[in-house]
């Protein structure tokens, strides 16, 4: 008996901590059966308005990677059910997060159109047969915030028990080996009563090594969660920068190296992650908010809150539709209702606080993780006071190259107390699609590619 309560307040304090306790072999076999083979629930809601998961559904014949994606999907032609503003917020209050309601609240004309839900993320068969894998398998690290083990690509933590599984099945949630942006607008809304964008065109390619198609154990690579890199076009005050970024899967912060054209010089810049301001954004965009969470989660502390039916951005391609005009699309007070689509699904609820001792601008933190595909959703700022200062929420669709999985690589964040917004990762207005690669057959996707010395050599060119 002595042993066992020893043994249980083990589990209650490793569970404290972060540290997961690894799952059963019955627990692997619920995926697939009364759970997705990513863990979502597979069953309707209680009234039918979220439906059953019914798995990937193929592209219409005739797509191909750089068609429109649209397009080719099956419920393109759909009408909206009704659409929420501040005439009707409050009815729906209870299927909004409350970023969205002070969003709903504070910007005057902003609307959601909401339409008939879909669950058809999916993942390819090695995704899938990894996943199950990791409910014995993977493990959070003795730190308490980074993942030690998983066989990857794969979901660590199909059925997580914590808020720190549930914010590293986002991290590590499957959109391939890599993609790239081409001539893509990072833009800052004009101020209050102004009408000046702060638009910065780019060309941007991410790669993470431990996604390569098949099967293997994370512990088995280098420590790289991700490398990113992109470089401005325009406007002139950004014109020729360049960075590359490599964030380290077990160690905090990102090894940032930015090119800066009028020294002709690569700096090291130890301190450009985080809560950082990004360069040439008017302090609107920090570094941890790229594509709604970016970079290492040592700071904070991670409570799972659980689940809850939220109407959120879902088969929502418009800021895929890279044809058309980055003006009809983005408009001065917030995204033009016409280019998002809003559906009910469940959504993982995360709460981040900032650890004794650490500095983060916001205290507090709150993440939606798509029950499907893992996929970050959104989520909410808090100031010093208590407020929700910043609302972020991503456009996520089928990824046809990847076999159905899911990604919300574009998104927006509304800044209320500034009364501006950033809009980032969309296609519009770049004449070309994001591209996803399942296999990266291309130089880029090599540790090499992403090194000060190759940031020097391409800049200078």
């Amino acid at each position: 008996m002595k042993r066992k309560i020893q043994l249980l307040a083990t589990v209650v304090l490793l569970a404290q901590v972060g540290i997961s306790i690894a799952g059963t072999a019955q627990d692997a076999e619920r995926l697939g059966k009364d759970l997705t083979p990513l863990g979502g629930e597979k069953a309707a809601n209680k009234d039918g308005s979220i439906p059953a998961w019914t798995g990937r559904e193929a592209p219409l014949s005739g797509w191909s990677q750089g068609k429109k994606r649209v397009d080719f999907w099956k419920h393109k032609d759909e009408k909206p059910l009704f659409s929420i503003d501040a005439s009707n917020v409050s009815k729906y209050a209870d299927r909004l997060s409350p970023g969205q309601v002070e969003v709903i609240k504070q910007i005057k004309g902003y609307r959601m159109d909401v339409y008939p839900s879909h669950r058809s993320c999916d993942a390819p068969s090695f995704v899938v047969e990894n996943t199950k894998k990791n409910v014995t398998a993977a493990a959070v690290g003795e730190e308490g915030w980074h993942l030690k083990e998983a066989v990857v690509p794969g979901i660590p933590f199909p059925i997580p028990q914590n808020g720190i599984e549930a914010m590293l099945n986002g991290k590590y949630h499957y959109r391939g080996e890599g993609y790239d942006v081409k001539a893509m607008y990072t833009a800052v809304s004009p101020r209050r009563g102004g009408s000046d964008w702060i638009k910065a065109r780019d060309d941007l390619v991410w790669y993470m090594p431990w996604a390569k198609k098949g099967s293997r154990l994370l512990s088995s690579l280098p420590p790289i969660e991700s490398f990113v890199s992109f470089g401005y076009s325009e406007p002139t005050a950004l014109a020729g920068q360049a960075l590359n970024i490599t964030v380290k899967a077990n160690e905090p912060g990102t090894e940032t190296f930015y090119y800066f054209p009028g020294q002709r010089r690569v700096r090291r810049m130890p301190t450009y992650a985080y809560d950082a301001p990004q360069i040439g954004f008017e302090n609107q965009y920090t570094m941890d908010e790229i594509t709604i969470q970016f970079g290492t989660l040592d700071r904070f502390d991670w409570k799972l809150v659980g689940k809850k039916e939220v109407y959120v951005p879902y088969n929502s391609f418009g800021a895929y539709n890279f044809d058309g005009k980055f003006e009809d699309y983005a408009q001065n007070d917030f995204i033009n209702p016409a280019s998002r689509r809003y559906e009910l699904h469940r959504v993982w609820v995360v709460e981040g606080t900032v650890k004794s001792g650490m500095r983060h601008s916001a205290p507090k933190r709150t993440y939606y993780l798509d029950e499907d595909s893992w996929a970050f959703m959104g989520g909410e700022d808090y100031d010093g006071q208590g407020k929700i200062a910043r609302v972020r929420e991503a456009y996520v669709i089928p990824i046809n190259e990847l076999n159905g999985a899911c990604d919300g690589n574009a998104y927006t964040q509304y800044n209320l107390n500034d009364g501006r917004y950033v809009t980032d990762m969309q296609a519009v207005g770049s004449g070309r699609d994001l591209i996803y690669f399942m296999e990266g057959k291309d130089p880029r996707f090599n540790a090499s590619y992403y090194t000060s010395e190759n940031l020097r050599a391409r800049s200078e060119r």
